[in-house]
């Protein structure tokens, strides 16, 4: 059962704010495993501003995975509404997810026969955004310095480069910045 932790700030959680709250919110106890998350508490946070913008902020902390999403509207039960509907979002999509990655490893009948009778819930426009490898590369890193990294990036024409540090024999990354300069990322 969710459990529910409704803050308010710049206004009142009243009643029936609060019922709403609950009633669209615990629509999502559907999608949780409830042997895994008997207890998931839903953190919500109500905003009010100034220029009367409604933000609403949901996080469902759960063992597999953390549910966060805020949206803000002129109308606080639409943000509400909004928030809801970009949970189930994020649960349908990463349903479709494992499904897909319990496939890949393993189809036996079973699995199958939930997939078919749709017990397994699958999102098609999950599908249409699932990351996709589409090329692997394999390289050997060369010792050298971040200069001498950058100098071969821009060679490249690449954003980024990976390479072996001179000084520190650790991996490193430069990378190019929205700004024109350069960053580098080092391993340990």
């Amino acid at each position: 059962m969710l459990r529910f932790n409704i803050r308010g700030e710049n206004i009142e959680v009243t009643d029936a704010i609060r019922a709403y709250v609950e009633k669209r919110v615990s629509k999502l106890e559907r999608y949780f495993d409830k042997e895994r998350s008997p207890e998931a508490t839903a953190h919500v946070n109500l905003k009010v501003y100034s220029d009367k913008n409604a933000k609403v902020e949901v996080t469902i902390p759960l063992p597999y995975i953390v549910l966060r999403a805020e949206e803000t509207s002129h109308d606080l039960y639409a943000s509400i509404d909004l928030v809801v509907d970009k949970l189930e979002r994020q649960i349908r999509k990463f349903k479709t997810r494992i499904n897909r990655k319990q496939r890949e490893v393993a189809v036996d009948t079973q699995t199958a026969a939930v997939f078919l009778n749709g017990q397994a819930e699958a999102d098609t426009e999950a599908k249409e955004h699932e990351l996709e490898i589409v090329r692997t590369k394999r390289l050997s890193l060369k010792p050298m310095d971040s200069e001498e990294a950058v100098l071969q990036m821009n060679m490249l024409g690449h954003n980024f480069f990976i390479f072996e540090d001179a000084e520190t024999n650790g991996t490193s990354i430069v990378y190019s910045r929205k700004d024109g300069k350069y960053g580098l990322i080092e391993t340990n």
